[in-house]
């Protein structure tokens, strides 16, 4: 696992202080992990993102000898650990209030005809409308999917938005 993080290091200098910060605070950041994810696993993960978050800025990470290291890497950690907890509600199915009385549920052929809808927009606009309000990705993190600026896809957004919202009147679904 070591090299993988080593080869997106540049310097010959910043690689050694890598090897030796991974060699030294891999047992503390996970210990900072577990603490908030109770769990092994996501305690991997949260420091396996911690170490490629700094292979990549390694010029941001303080001198090993320094004081402001094991708070840096304590922070660091925290925050990877906080991001899995956070991914983890935004793709959590929420659970219906009451089976007998439901909120705004869709007949089947209302669900079925909002499906062809979805399936008649372009390809981009189809991908936006599941990404944001079926898997529940906010507009930042789409852009960053479809390699495109957050411009780009609020406006993506918009425009996929009014398309289906035509089809859907013309369907009689509005």
């Amino acid at each position: 696992m070591l090299m993988i993080y080593l080869s997106a290091i540049d310097s010959p200098e910043d690689r050694i202080k890598f090897e030796e910060l991974y060699n030294k605070y891999r047992g503390f950041m996970l210990k900072v992990a577990s603490k908030v994810l109770r769990g092994e696993q996501d305690a991997e993960d949260a420091v396996h993102n911690a170490f490629l978050s700094m292979a990549k800025n390694m010029k941001l990470v303080p001198e090993l000898d320094s004081l402001k290291l094991r708070g840096f890497l304590y922070i660091v950690t925290e925050n990877k650990a906080i991001d899995i907890i956070r991914g983890r509600k935004r793709h959590e199915v929420e659970e219906p209030l009451d089976e007998d009385y439901p909120l705004c549920a869709p007949t089947e052929d209302e669900e079925q005809t909002l499906t062809w809808c979805i399936s008649q927009l372009p390809p981009r606009y189809q991908e936006i409308i599941l990404l944001k309000y079926s898997h529940g990705y906010t507009t930042r993190e789409i852009a960053s999917v479809m390699g495109i600026s957050f411009s780009a896809a609020s406006k993506l957004d918009q425009r996929a938005k009014a398309r289906l919202r035509e089809l859907c009147e013309k369907e009689g679904l509005l």
